[in-house]
C-alpha cells in the first residue's frame, strides 16, 4: 500500500508496548496510536528540569535510574543562558548536574552551546530518518533533513529519556507543492516561502497533522530555508514539516552524521489529505502583522509602521546564510538612531564564520549589537523584551500578543532582508527601497 514520508518512518520505529521490541515490516496508517523508539530526545534549560523531575519519579525507589541511552539524549541551555537571574542559574546548574549524573556526551553549556535547533543539526545529531522528540515546539526545525521531529510536552520527554520510546498518533498528510509557475523573486526567501503558506491555510490549517513540502522551488532551495520552512510548520498547526531527501540534504549531512541512517521518500499515489498547489513567482516579501503569523502583508505596505526593534536570528533564521542576507543589506548604511538592532548568531560556529567572513565588522560598524547565540528575545526572556508600546520586526516565528515582553507591544515577523532594510528605515522596508 501507499504511504507519505512520516508515515514510512513512524512504521520504521515502531515497537511492541511490552518489552519495546521492534516491529518491522508493518504498516500504519493515519489515526493508528502507535508507540514509537526514538533516535534524539531533546530538552533545553527552560523544559529540562520538567523532564528530569519526571525522569526520577520514575526510577521509583531505585536511587539513580539511567537514561535508555546516554549519547541520544541531548541537554541545550539556550533560553536564558548565559543566566539572567538567579532562577535562570538554577534551571542550568539542575541541567548540568543531570547531564553529569548520566554522562550525557550532548551537553552544551554556556561556550559550546547555541540556539538548539540551529545546534543540533550542524553537529549531525540528527539525520535522515530519525524520529526525534523535544520539549520544545520547534523540534520540528529537522524536517528539514527527512526526520520525523515533533514536540511533546516535558512530561513525555522525562518519559522517554528514561525507556527511549513514546506513543504518538499517526497523524495525517499535506502536500504543498510550490513552483509550478514561476521562480523566486529578489529578496524572497524560504521565511516569504512559510509566512504566505500560513498566510494562505491558517495556523490551524495543518492542525495534527505532517506537512510534506515539495515542488520545484523547494527542490532548488537550499538547507538553510528548508530548515527555516519546516520550524514554522508548528504555526500552521502541523505535527512535523518534511522535506524529501535529495542532493542537498545529502550534501549537508555528509560528513556531520556519523552514524548509519536511511531515507524515506513518499510513494507516488500516497493518500493526503489535502494538496495545496502555490505559485512562487507571485510571492514577494512578506510581513507577519501582529498578532498571528497568518496576518501576512507585502513589506512594501507597511511603510507607515514605525518601529523600535529589529532582532536578525532565531531558531528560524540564525543561520550563516541569513546573517549573509542582513549584512548585504546593512553594509555600508546605518542603524535608524531610533532603532535597536540585534544580531544573533545560532551556534558559536556561525558566529565564529561571522567574524571570519567580516559580517561582524558589518554589524558592528552600522550600529547593531551582536550577541551570543540565545533565544532570550524571541520568548520575552532578555536580551530585548519589549515595553508597552514598543515594536519589533523580528526574524523569529511568533508574534502573539506578548510573546516578546509587555502585552501592549507589537511583533512584526519577517526574513533577514525586510528586518535589515526595516533597521535602517526605522520603519517597515522593502530591501530595495533603503
Amino acid at each position: 500500500m501507499a504511504h507519505t514520508i512520516a508515515e514510512k518512518i513512524i512504521a520504521a520505529h515502531l515497537v511492541d508496548g511490552g518489552g519495546g521490541h521492534a516491529l518491522p515490516d508493518c504498516e500504519v496508517w493515519p489515526g493508528d496510536i502507535v508507540e514509537v523508539a526514538v533516535d534524539v530526545v531533546l530538552a533545553n534549560d527552560i523544559t529540562a528540569p520538567i523532564a528530569i523531575r519526571e525522569f526520577v519519579k520514575l526510577g521509583g525507589d531505585r536511587p539513580s535510574p539511567r537514561v535508555f541511552d546516554s549519547n541520544r539524549v541531548v541537554l541545550v541551555a539556550d533560553h536564558f543562558a548565559p543566566a539572567k537571574d538567579i532562577a535562570s542559574a538554577e534551571q542550568c546548574r539542575t541541567m548540568r548536574e543531570f547531564a553529569g549524573e548520566q554522562n550525557l556526551v550532548h551537553h552544551y553549556d554556556v561556550g559550546r552551546m547555541g540556539i538548539e535547533h540551529v545546534l543540533l543539526p550542524e553537529q549531525g545529531l540528527v539525520a535522515p530518518g530519525d524520529i526525534v522528540v523535544g520539549a520544545d515546539s520547534h523540534t520540528c526545525t529537522y524536517g528539514a533533513l527527512g526526520a520525523f521531529a515533533t514536540g511533546m510536552g516535558s512530561t513525555d520527554i522525562g518519559v522517554a529519556m528514561a525507556t527511549g520510546r513514546v506513543w504518538l498518533r499517526v497523524p495525517e498528510s499535506v502536500r504543498i507543492v510550490y513552483g509550478e509557475r514561476g521562480a523566486l523573486r529578489p529578496w524572497v526567501s524560504g521565511k516569504d516561502l512559510i509566512l504566505h503558506t500560513i498566510g494562505q491555510i491558517g495556523v490551524s490549517g495543518a492542525r495534527y497533522k505532517a506537512i510534506e513540502f515539495s515542488g520545484p522551488a523547494i527542490n532548488a532551495l537550499e538547507i538553510d530555508g528548508r530548515f527555516t520552512m519546516a520550524n514554522m510548520a508548528i504555526e500552521a498547526g502541523g505535527k512535523a514539516g518534511l522535506f524529501a531527501v535529495d542532493e542537498t540534504t545529502r550534501a549537508y549531512v555528509m560528513g556531520r552524521v556519523g552514524r548509519r541512517w536511511e531515507a524515506y521518500d513518499a510513494d507516488p499515489d500516497a493518500e493526503y489529505s489535502r494538496v495545496v498547489e502555490i505559485d512562487v513567482g507571485a510571492i514577494e516579501p512578506l510581513v507577519a502583522f501582529p498578532h498571528s503569523p497568518a496576518n501576512v502583508r507585502p513589506a512594501r505596505g507597511g511603510g507607515d509602521v514605525t518601529i523600535d526593534q529589529v532582532v536578525i536570528g532565531s531558531c528560524t533564521n540564525g543561520r550563516l546564510s541569513d546573517l549573509r542576507v542582513a549584512a548585504e543589506v546593512l553594509r555600508g548604511r546605518k542603524v535608524h538612531p531610533h532603532v535597536r538592532c540585534i544580531v544573533i548568531p545560532g551556534t558559536q560556529q556561525v558566529t565564529l564564520d561571522a567574524l571570519r567572513e567580516g559580517l561582524v565588522e558589518t554589524f558592528i560598524e552600522c550600529g547593531a549589537v551582536v550577541s551570543t547565540p540565545t533565544c532570550g528575545p524571541c520568548l520575552g526572556g532578555h536580551m530585548g523584551v519589549l515595553d508597552a508600546g514598543e515594536r519589533a520586526v523580528s526574524t523569529s516565528n511568533r508574534n502573539f500578543r506578548g510573546r516578546m515582553g509587555h502585552l501592549d507591544s507589537e511583533i512584526y515577523l519577517a526574513g533577514p532582508a525586510v528586518a535589515a532594510a526595516s533597521a535602517i528605515a526605522g520603519c517597515i522596508a522593502h530591501p530595495d527601497d533603503v
